[in-house]
């Protein structure tokens, strides 16, 4: 029997196949994660895939990941009635690299990739998650709501950067300067610890988490400048016109 041509298109080269059905084939971008923390996390997060029971599947981890930064936030605001939130807010801190960290790990180890689909949803669920995180610091009387407000958007359009470079140079960008999503997490359960004993700086004129805020926005926003700048070079460069 004489085979179709779709059959033979997808025979000799899916690609043509997919132009032919109107769709593109996905490639995966290169992963570039530099931070301090990588390589003893990606040896931790192979150790529990591996042991991660059949019925938990990555779609689970995503959802507990995102549970937990919106439990964080809350935490945060409820920490303006009751210090010891802090430490509720380092648990969920805790669930949420969990299970942020470990659901791409567990679907790679288990060789149950959905590239397009995983890169949307993280990455969505990631923005929500850091408005609830933000709204509950600008709620919680630790942080002034505008820091917390700057913060954020900044953020934000560090976030949108790095997903124009996923999608115009192949590469996405997981840590800036040695510092990724974990070191931020280390950082603010530190914080926590701090504002419970010692919510104030320099002689008391300062919120801790103020002048944290203050620091993180202008860290993100000379990471924005350079990153920007860095790509639309090498932009130019690889699209020049003669």
């Amino acid at each position: 029997m004489t085979s179709s041509w779709a059959e033979f298109c997808e025979q000799t080269n899916p690609g043509v196949l997919s132009e032919a059905r109107g769709t593109k084939p996905f490639q995966n971008a290169r992963r570039v994660q530099e931070s301090i923390s990588a390589a003893a996390e990606k040896r931790a997060l192979v150790w529990m895939a591996e042991r991660t029971p059949a019925w938990i599947n990555s779609d689970h981890l995503t959802l507990l990941g995102f549970l937990a930064q919106i439990l964080a936030g809350a935490g945060y605001a409820l920490s303006r009635c009751n210090r010891y939130w802090l430490l509720g807010v380092i648990g969920f801190l805790a669930l949420n690299w969990f299970g942020d960290s470990l659901d791409g790990t567990l679907a790679r180890v288990r060789q149950r990739q959905r590239p397009r689909y995983g890169f949307y949803v993280d990455h969505m669920v990631d923005s929500f998650g850091a408005l609830a995180l933000m709204s509950g610091l600008a709620i919680s009387g630790y942080m002034y709501p505008y820091i917390a407000i700057a913060l954020l958007l900044t953020f934000l359009l560090l976030s949108i950067q790095s997903y124009l470079a996923t999608y115009t140079l192949g590469e996405f960008q997981l840590s800036f300067w040695k510092f990724g999503p974990t070191e931020i997490r280390i950082l603010l359960a530190t914080g926590n610890l701090t504002l419970l004993f010692r919510p104030m700086i320099w002689h008391g004129h300062y919120r801790l988490f103020d002048v944290g805020g203050i620091i993180g926005i202008l860290g993100m926003a000379v990471m924005l400048i350079f990153s920007t700048i860095r790509n639309t070079m090498r932009l130019f460069r690889e699209e020049r016109l003669s």
